[in-house]
């Protein structure tokens, strides 16, 4: 999977304008493009779908590696994974996107919030809706629960991939509901058409 460049410009690449004016956001990177018919997309599978979490903490080391030495986690206060339902949760045995957190915290010591934001409604998998249709089934599926332990802090909200923005979106406006709060949005992949 080639690499993006985007850790260089965390303002402004076409991840970020995926998020202006939809949350308060400060800094955008995803480390690969993901293309479903290029061969490595078996890693990202495999992390999802046949058990193998240390793919997801090997991922978030080699992303700090690659980022760390441009600034990218200057400032960050926490790491919030992207949460999934607590079935998701038990057909896959973990969240891949808490093992990618791990991986992330290891090198760089910033702690991981997995309690402040919950995923309670999942009506059915993104993976084959329209942008609009992605909008519209993450509508309402995030519930913030601890945010007190956020108020006027700076953090990075990390998922897997990247597709649309949907879903990132939808857990950022719940995030963003905290006063003073400072969001970054980080992802292994964004799929490239």
């Amino acid at each position: 999977m080639p690499f993006t460049d985007y850790h260089l410009h965390p303002l402004d690449n076409p991840m970020a304008r995926l998020f202006w004016g939809l949350f308060p956001v400060e800094r955008v990177a995803a480390l690969f493009f993901y293309r479903p018919q290029a061969q490595p997309r078996h890693m990202i599978h495999d992390l999802k779908y046949h058990y193998a979490p240390e793919i997801g903490e090997y991922l978030g080391q080699l992303t700090v590696k690659r980022m760390q030495p441009y600034g990218f986690f200057d400032g960050i206060d926490a790491i919030i994974p992207m949460p999934i339902t607590w079935l998701r949760r038990l057909q896959r045995g973990y969240n891949q996107s808490e093992e990618i957190a791990k991986g992330l915290h290891e090198l760089t010591g910033i702690p991981v919030y997995k309690d402040v934001v919950k995923r309670h409604r999942f009506k059915r998998s993104q993976t084959r809706l329209k942008a609009q249709q992605r909008r519209e089934n993450v509508q309402g599926a995030f519930l913030l629960r601890k945010g007190e332990k956020i108020r006027g802090k700076h953090i990075l909200l990390i998922d897997d991939v990247i597709t649309t923005g949907a879903t990132i979106s939808a857990c950022a406006e719940e995030l963003a509901k905290v006063a003073d709060v400072r969001i970054s949005v980080l992802s292994i992949c964004l799929t490239k058409p």
